[in-house]
């Protein structure tokens, strides 16, 4: 499989983060959101794994209760079931989010 970025649509998300689906098969599913300061992804929990990789800008991230101020070429891990959020710090981040298995609530 490959990916071209210009080929895939944008989802806009009800917190304003873009995301674009750069890929998936059963077991894996890698996505790119583009965040701007002041966005939110709530505190939430899903049976799926997830890393998640900051490209640019900066995130404070709580994972499990913890929190942390990420930047570029940091990331974190959430095993599945555990709560995690984040809240954008900085105009222009971008992020990637890799998930075991794949978000199939993703693909409706």
């Amino acid at each position: 499989m490959f990916v071209h970025s210009d080929k895939i649509a944008e989802q806009v998300l009800d917190t304003g983060v873009i995301r674009k689906i750069k890929g998936h098969l059963d077991d894996l599913m890698v996505v790119e959101l583009q965040w701007q300061k002041g966005m939110r992804g709530e505190v939430h929990t899903h049976p799926h794994r997830q890393c998640g990789y900051i490209i640019r800008g900066q995130f404070e991230a709580e994972v499990n209760g913890e929190k942390q101020i990420l930047g570029a070429g940091d990331c974190f891990y959430a095993e599945a079931n555990v709560p995690h959020g984040l809240l954008c710090l900085a105009d222009d981040s971008l992020m990637l989010d890799i998930f075991t298995p794949c978000r199939e609530d993703f693909l409706k």
